[in-house]
């Protein structure tokens, strides 16, 4: 058995995640001791990095319990396993683009910034010195009127 030090030390996550995600129910094989601490078998470490895991993936906890309590209906809950993985990773498609457009929009915002540094161009950047026109140059932040 393992204590909570020891089983931050094994998963590589802190011991106030491994608290937290034991709070929430995803490791549903932690036991106490006769003192109440968290105590940690090899199997709790094994739901320990799957949850881990799950987390990198972009995965929310209400999903990730979810996903847990699935597990522990076995294989009769494979396909609904399955289709959270699936839903999972369209949604990260979806982030994934959105991501696209924030680098396409800051590619946008740095180059404007080295025609600024380098070739002089007024500094259209700063709020400060915005007035209609220069509102209109940067109609992609601003709702038209």
């Amino acid at each position: 058995m393992h204590t909570v030090k020891e089983a931050a030390q094994i998963t590589g996550l802190t011991e106030h995640t491994i608290r937290f995600y034991t709070d929430k129910g995803l490791v549903p094989s932690v036991q106490r001791n006769s003192n109440n601490i968290r105590m940690f078998d090899e199997e709790s470490i094994n739901w320990l990095h799957g949850i881990k895991c799950l987390k990198q993936s972009g995965m929310p906890i209400e999903v990730i319990k979810r996903y847990v309590d699935l597990c522990l209906g076995g294989n009769a809950t494979l396909e609904q396993r399955y289709s959270i993985m699936k839903e999972h990773k369209e949604e990260a498609l979806v982030k994934l683009e959105e991501a696209k457009r924030h680098v396409a929009h800051l590619e946008q915002k740095i180059t404007l910034y080295e025609s600024i540094l380098e070739q002089g161009t007024p500094d259209t950047t700063n709020p400060a010195n915005w007035d209609s026109s220069i509102m209109h140059m940067h109609s992609d932040v601003f709702y038209s009127a």
